[in-house]
């Protein structure tokens, strides 16, 4: 039977996953989403902007579980966890570098400072969903 390692280290092996954040009206709202794990930390983040609805749910209630798929049906693993945001107000900020290295696992490098203004005019920010628990399923191999 799989444990929490084995779960962290499936997930840690993708980068694509479903994150399920609460609506205002206490029902899920499930979003498909890159994401960027951080093994050390047990921390996941994920670049979304204030517009969105995920955004702004996890601006509004700080819980959020992610589904990470394996490699068939029957595989997968669930990260639950309380968020954390990085919210930058100007050019310079820890949370624009933040984002910088979120952006650049996924597109390679862009230019500064144009990439650090995009951020702030597209009101975006990071979500980190520092993982609590961890479950799902990874069958025994035959």
């Amino acid at each position: 039977m799989a444990g929490p390692e084995e779960f962290w280290d499936l997930l840690a092996d993708r980068r694509q996953g479903v994150l399920a954040t609460i609506g205002p009206e206490g029902l899920p709202h499930l979003s498909n989403v890159h994401y960027v794990p951080d093994t050390a930390r047990r921390l996941v983040r994920i670049s979304t902007t204030a517009a969105r609805v995920k955004g702004r749910n996890v601006l509004r209630d700080r819980r959020a579980v992610l589904h990470v798929p394996g490699p068939d049906f029957f595989t997968f693993a669930v990260a639950e966890g309380r968020v954390s945001v990085g919210v930058p107000r100007k050019v310079g900020e820890e949370s624009i570098d933040e984002l910088y290295a979120l952006h650049a696992a996924f597109n390679g490098e862009a230019p500064r400072p144009a990439f650090d203004e995009r951020m702030l005019r597209e009101r975006r920010f990071v979500i980190r969903l520092n993982v609590t628990k961890l479950y799902g399923l990874i069958p025994p191999r035959r």
